[in-house]
């Protein structure tokens, strides 16, 4: 959940959430309707369909505990490599480097004393940060460090702001020593706008089918947008994804959330 969405949203959600459902078991046999709906509008609905095969796949392989192992967790759907390492160490205490934007920024300052780290690779992000954690750390404490660090990029070494005074490792950090250099390498990004944007329209189609259950005709969903032709793209990536099934009422399509979607290897 909190992927791209922020704490303050995800909170209510995710208490809401495992009201519902507590474990992964009974997460495993809810159909994927109901989890959709119950994801609201938080976006990228593909999140709560890779949440709902994960915890299939963790109730039918793995007597409904997620896994312990890096690659395991990886191969589970909707998780990458920031998400399989931060269960890894945060959940089960593992020496794992877990690199966020947070911890890149502290380690590229104090070590490599410039301002960011845009320019490492994921890999070399984690051989990065793995070796300060190796070298300032035991085992009992490298993910108490790591969690550290993510909160000194939070709220004191921080990309715009940073507040030196109140920095523990201001005498050692390298980028205030060398008068903190700005780095040509780091281009700054745009998020791509919402407004007006296919994301907003597959956000309109899933509200009309979350909302109102049932099946919806074309004509209701070509009122929604402007566009025919990005209305159909967004339609069909939705279906594409899953998320919406297409089917026919008296020889006309009609579109509904998917309801169901059992896991193949049951």
């Amino acid at each position: 959940m909190l992927q791209q969405t922020p704490v303050s949203r995800v909170i209510p959600a995710w208490t809401g959430w495992l009201a519902r459902w507590p474990t992964a078991d009974a997460l495993a046999t809810a159909p994927l309707g109901d989890v959709l709906q119950q994801w609201g509008r938080m976006g990228y609905p593909r999140r709560a369909k890779n949440l709902h095969r994960t915890a299939q796949i963790v109730s039918s392989e793995f007597d409904g505990e997620l896994p312990r192992d890096i690659n395991e967790l990886l191969a589970l759907p909707g998780i990458g490599d920031y998400t399989a390492r931060a269960i890894a160490c945060f959940a089960y205490n593992q020496p794992h480097p877990v690199v966020d934007t947070n911890v890149k920024r502290v380690i590229a300052r104090v070590v490599d004393g410039v301002a960011a780290a845009g320019h490492w690779s994921i890999r070399q992000g984690l051989e990065n940060v793995h070796q300060v954690m190796e070298a300032d750390s035991d085992v009992d404490d490298y993910c108490l460090n790591q969690k550290a660090l993510m909160e000194l990029g939070a709220l004191i070494c921080t990309a715009r702001s940073p507040q030196c005074e109140l920095c523990p490792l201001a005498s050692t950090c390298r980028w205030k020593a060398l008068d903190f250099p700005l780095d040509e390498r780091v281009l700054p990004r745009t998020q791509a706008k919402y407004e007006g944007s296919d994301r907003q329209v597959r956000g309109l189609i899933l509200s009309l089918l979350r909302d109102s259950p049932g099946d919806h005709s074309a004509e209701e969903i070509a009122q929604l947008w402007h566009s025919p032709g990005q209305l159909t793209r967004a339609l069909r990536s939705l279906i594409d994804d899953g998320l919406v099934v297409e089917s026919e009422r008296q020889g006309d399509a009609v579109y509904g959330l998917s309801w169901s979607e059992p896991y193949p290897g049951e």
